[in-house]
């Protein structure tokens, strides 16, 4: 990131609450959307290393986001709960977005590369819809379904009903109201 430091990432959220910017053109002065938030500690890199990088762009950071979510959510911090499980959606959104990408690039080239990161593609996009849908339920429990909505239908449209995901979301879309029939999966 640091030969683009003008690009900064957007939050999921902040998209689906009306706030609806071009992806990374927000601006990089205070550090990518992931790393930071108001209250939250920064996780130390030597924890964070990948392959001997030191980086917080990997998914173990995006794995500790959400680890560090659960216990705040333990601890009936809910605030940084919210805070991390963003964070942590938004770095699996991005990873999953770039190891599509990656593995579109080797297409006819390299099959070894598309399979290994298609893969990775697909496991930090279910990562993603499982932070989400944790982040939804959060909402939920803050009565707050103007915020939860839009989660669980992000993870509907990546689960669909028919995986076990998608059919919590979309009893969850059914509990609070938004959907009149219930779905047997």
């Amino acid at each position: 990131m640091a030969a683009f430091p003008f690009f900064r990432p957007v939050s999921l959220l902040s998209c689906l609450s009306g706030s609806i910017v071009a992806f990374g053109m927000l601006g990089a002065i205070t550090g990518p959307a992931w790393a930071q938030s108001a209250d939250a500690e920064p996780i130390p890199p030597s924890e964070l290393r990948s392959t001997g990088t030191n980086t917080t762009f990997t998914i173990a950071a995006a794995d500790q986001l959400a680890a560090e979510a659960g216990s705040a959510i333990v601890a009936q911090n809910l605030t940084l709960a919210i805070q991390r499980l963003e964070a942590a959606s938004d770095l699996y959104n991005e990873l999953s977005t770039y190891y599509q990408e990656l593995a579109g690039m080797f297409i006819g080239i390299d099959s070894r590369q598309v399979s290994s990161n298609r893969a990775l593609a697909l496991e930090t996009a279910q990562k993603r819809d499982e932070s989400n849908y944790q982040l939804a339920l959060l909402y939920r429990r803050q009565n707050q379904p103007e915020l939860a909505i839009p989660l669980l239908m992000e993870v509907l449209r990546s689960q669909q009903p028919t995986r076990d995901l998608g059919g919590r979301a979309y009893q969850q879309l059914f509990e609070l109201g938004f959907v009149e029939a219930p779905y047997d999966s």
